[in-house]
């Protein structure tokens, strides 16, 4: 297990209600030993001007997820864990009232540095993005 002591998807749901997570409906939907995963719905507030998902809104996703997956790996009274760098690529539009999910894996798990492998799918479990985070570990 990569995570410094087991969650519940419950205790990491408070992290995502506040700030941006919040005001787009970003909940964690599942953790494994090494994987946390979590849904977003494509509703208007996520939309392009086109009527399909934003390409920066699966990136708050990604890096959202990312990013409370490092946190639940370090010491948060000592580090914080920030994004340093992502990288997406958008396959597939998001369709309105549908979910995507993103999940994240590791890469790397260092000391400084996170980097996490992340891929958001629609419910039909079609690739919709693909991305690389880098987390930076900071000490307060």
């Amino acid at each position: 297990m990569i995570w410094n002591r087991e969650y519940t998807l419950e205790e990491i749901n408070v992290l995502f209600e506040r700030n941006m997570t919040g005001f787009l409906d970003i909940k964690a939907s599942s953790i494994s030993e090494d994987s946390l995963a979590a849904t977003m719905p494509v509703t208007d507030k996520v939309l392009q001007p086109y009527g399909i998902l934003h390409g920066g809104a699966s990136v708050v996703l990604a890096e959202s997820v990312g990013s409370v997956a490092s946190a639940l790996i370090i010491n948060t009274d000592t580090h914080n864990a920030v994004g340093l760098e992502i990288n997406a690529n958008h396959l597939r539009p998001g369709k309105l009232g549908s979910t995507v999910e993103a999940k994240c894996t590791p890469i790397h798990i260092g000391r400084s540095t996170h980097v996490w492998d992340i891929k958001i799918h629609d419910d039909k479990k079609r690739l919709i993005s693909i991305s690389r985070l880098t987390v930076a570990i900071v000490k307060k």
